[in-house]
């Protein structure tokens, strides 16, 4: 499973920039593709992007010297789950006009865009690149009215997942859509105010998390402070974040509706052990977003919680080969398994999900072959088994392979001695609010437009 993308943006602060740079290798984690900063001084947008990570976008100081002066800063990371990885397509996007200069950058994916852009072409829109985000920038330049006006009316014509931060000369305006899919939240730092898709990058620039944005809602930042105003003409608006978010992308210290992820993978670890009748000798953890959650199941087991499974830091991604044997070696880069902790051990292995299913099978040999005497895999979530629209990289059900086996195939598929998935009401019990789990269940909340074939056929 890819990562999404990720947003930090400063408002009234004069190191703006900074903290936007530093802040931005906090989510590095939610998208490595390319990122960028955008920083408004002397009435000018100025624009600093680029492939890779932050560290190498921005390892020149001239760089971000370029972007420094101003109060506002607004950042981004970028993992393309709509759009071709294209230079056009890295955020923030820029948009240049009579009517002054603005910044734009989103996380989520736009389930209309396909029709919306269709309509802005005909209409004699020129688009520059591929990603949804720039359907959004054309929409609030062509609406009518004041900034705050023109975005909320550009946020009504969006279907799908959308956290979007606009920065303008000297306001700064964020929004999420009606159900909440993508996290963002605000904080306070001093006088200023901090927006990010997690947590984690407020504490690392030492600013307060005040709350999350509210599905439905856009705050705008300016002279009077904070405004909060409700754009949706949604009546039926609600919390639905993606129970992805707590699963696997964000970050272990982060807090997201008011629930660090850390303890929710905890719990989630503990109510399936608790369900479990498997007898075994020890817990391993599938490096890194698995490892609370086998904490948790070895806590309510009463089993040792071993270090099983390395993972390999000093790489990033490995590179996609046609060549099976090695594509496979290229999990044996990541991960290895502890020998001496595995070998004639009963060895409950939990993950956290299962997509392909071909990496699962690979650590499940390397465990294997490592000595273990049985393997019981743990999964702490319920089956995918429905492609996602929102903003991860699962546009095809033929991908997944748990929609495609029984579970009795899994189990042969895997090599496994037993396999044990998450309930899907234990999981939304374990997150204490309404989620979106379309991915398990195929309820989406949403209307799919152009992409309803994908799931239901020829309906």
């Amino acid at each position: 499973m890819k990562e999404e993308c990720g947003i930090v943006a400063v408002h009234k602060h004069h190191l703006a920039a900074d903290l936007v740079y530093l802040g931005l290798h906090s989510v590095q984690h939610r998208g490595q593709e390319a990122c960028g900063i955008s920083a408004a001084k002397g009435g000018t947008v100025y624009t600093v992007k680029g492939p890779g990570l932050v560290a190498d976008v921005f390892s020149q100081k001239d760089k971000l010297e370029i972007l420094r002066g101003g109060e506002q800063a607004l950042g981004h990371v970028r993992y393309a789950t709509t759009g071709d990885n294209l230079p056009e397509n890295t955020q923030p996007l820029t948009v240049r006009s009579h009517l002054g200069d603005f910044a734009l950058a989103h996380n989520g994916q736009i389930v209309n865009a396909p029709e919306l852009r269709l309509a802005l072409e005909e209409d004699g829109a020129i688009f520059q690149g591929t990603a949804d985000s720039e359907v959004v920038c054309h929409l609030i330049q062509r609406a009518k009215g004041s900034m705050l006006e023109k975005i909320s009316a550009a946020c009504n014509a969006l279907v799908g997942a959308f956290s979007i931060v606009v920065m303008t000369k000297n306001t700064m305006y964020v929004a999420r859509d009606p159900n909440g899919l993508r996290p963002l939240c605000i904080g306070r730092k001093d006088q200023s105010w901090v927006v990010a898709s997690e947590s984690c990058a407020l504490n690392l620039i030492g600013a307060e998390l005040l709350r999350d944005v509210l599905p439905g809602e856009i705050i705008k930042f300016g002279k009077q402070g904070f405004e909060s105003h409700c754009y949706s003409h949604d009546a039926n608006k609600q919390l639905k974040l993606c129970a992805m978010e707590y699963i696997y992308f964000a970050r272990p210290d982060s807090r997201l509706e008011g629930i660090n992820v850390h303890a929710m993978r905890r719990l989630t670890g503990y109510r399936l052990a608790q369900v479990d009748q498997v007898d075994a000798d020890i817990v391993v953890g599938v490096p890194d977003s698995s490892l609370s959650a086998a904490m948790g199941y070895a806590e309510a087991k009463g089993l040792p919680y071993e270090m099983g499974l390395v993972k390999n830091r000093y790489i990033g991604r490995t590179f996609i080969n046609p060549e099976q044997e090695i594509r496979a070696a290229n999990v044996r880069i990541k991960l290895s398994a502890v020998a001496d902790i595995v070998r004639g051990k009963r060895v409950i292995l939990v993950d956290d999900s299962i997509v392909r299913g071909t990496t699962a099978k690979r650590i499940v040999q390397i465990v294997r072959e490592a000595g273990a005497k049985e393997i019981h895999l743990r999964i702490v979530s319920p089956p995918l088994i429905s492609p996602c629209f929102y903003g991860i990289d699962l546009k095809d059900k033929e991908q997944l392979i748990a929609a495609n086996l029984t579970h009795e195939e899994l189990e042969k598929f895997f090599n496994a001695d037993s396999l044990l998935f998450m309930d899907l009401e234990e999981l939304m019990d374990c997150c204490r609010h309404s989620i979106c789990t379309a991915c398990f269940d195929c309820n989406y909340p949403t209307k799919l437009y152009s992409y309803t074939k994908r799931v239901f056929g020829d309906e």
